[in-house]
């Protein structure tokens, strides 16, 4: 009967939890975006702080972990074994770690319930804490991080050390003789059906997540409705575009992107310059990709015609194990991949990858000027 079903709901159930954990209005996002990065800029209250990058230094950013009680519902419980091995692996590599909200899932599981169930995962997270190289902000589904009066007990209690949860971060990376801004947020502000809103809360504990669990229904497929862009990333690229020296970077809508186009779009690009230059074997490989659902591939060419400063993690609960994530390291900025090899077990991949100098305007010459 389950199996049923699930045929016959996952798609109207997955379209249904959409219309209702998403509804961003781009007034809202923008406002909202402008307050958080001028608040952290300023330097005023706890909403942020700013870090001098330097060159040398390393970063990899994940979000939407959204970590459960292993149930099945629990989105997380395919892509432990992915994430535990990144960890290490960055760890190991010196990396800072930045989780950009979404780390847990409290709008269905109990805080308690969380904890318990993943004490693997926080003591890898605490290792980076240990060389003061974990930063933590807070998303919409582990909003209890930012305003329960218990969430610094809870917090200490998980890691073993006392940890500051942010809304956003600034890094300043110094690229040749200018500094690149890069915006660190979860990116829920202004999202009406997240940003504060109690009847989505209750949809996603007492409608979504019991339904869920009966189907073992997992929503986070990368290419899901083939749709190239959603609304919440687009009204985001377009506030990034309106600014100047920054890039900003964040998750909450579980969909990669890079340089300002998703990673689905990147590849249709791909494909429609296969076909044109004839190269077949090229063609066969992406669109089986595509029918997979499995989108992959080498770093894609630069396009002039877009803004190169909107990026979105994509998350670390797919439905298929996967985990994705943005790393900056040795001047680029790369979108990576880890996946599961049963044989050999979990691989980084690169997905894309840009210097970070492309994502800083081009100097115009001052005789070019009119």
């Amino acid at each position: 009967m389950r199996v049923f079903l699930q045929k016959l709901l996952t798609d109207r159930v997955i379209k249904l939890a959409n219309k209702y954990t998403s509804r961003p209005n781009q007034k809202r996002v923008h406002e909202a975006l402008t307050s958080l990065f001028n608040h952290i800029n300023k330097g005023q209250g706890k909403h942020g702080l700013i870090l001098d990058f330097d060159p040398s230094s390393r970063l990899i950013i994940f979000s939407d972990q959204h970590k459960g009680n292993r149930s099945p519902g629990d989105d997380f419980a395919l892509s432990e074994k992915n994430y535990l091995a990144a960890l290490k692996y960055y760890n190991d590599q010196q990396f800072l770690f930045c989780s950009l909200g979404d780390s847990e899932e409290f709008w269905k599981y109990p805080v308690l319930s969380v904890l318990k169930h993943n004490k693997a995962t926080f003591e890898q997270e605490a290792n980076f804490l240990k060389r003061n190289a974990f930063f933590k902000i807070f998303g919409n589904h582990d909003l209890y991080w930012d305003n329960d009066p218990l969430a610094g007990y809870q917090l200490e209690k998980a890691y073993g050390k006392k940890l500051k949860v942010h809304e956003g971060i600034i890094l300043r990376i110094p690229i040749d003789s200018r500094t690149l801004a890069v915006f660190l947020t979860h990116g829920h502000q202004g999202d009406l059906q997240s940003d504060g809103n109690w009847f989505s809360k209750w949809f996603v504990s007492n409608v979504w997540a019991p339904f869920q669990a009966y189907l073992r229904i997992n929503p986070n497929t990368p290419a899901f409705d083939n749709q190239l862009k959603s609304k919440h990333n687009a009204m985001m690229y377009d506030w990034t575009a309106q600014q100047s020296g920054m890039a900003l970077i964040t998750g909450h809508t579980h969909q990669p992107v890079f340089n300002s186009l998703t990673h689905l779009e990147r590849t249709y690009i791909r494909l429609e310059e296969a076909r044109k230059n004839g190269n077949a074997e090229v063609v066969q490989k992406l669109e089986a990709e595509l029918i997979a659902g499995k989108i992959s591939g080498d770093t894609s060419p630069r396009l002039d015609y877009s803004r190169n400063t909107y990026f979105n993690t994509g998350c670390c609960c797919f439905n298929d194990g996967d985990i994705t994530g943005i790393e900056i390291a040795d001047g680029k900025i790369r979108l990576i991949k880890w996946k599961f090899i049963p044989q050999t077990g979990s691989k980084r991949t690169v997905l894309e990858e840009s210097s970070l100098a492309n994502l800083l305007e081009p100097i115009v010459p001052a005789e070019s000027k009119i």
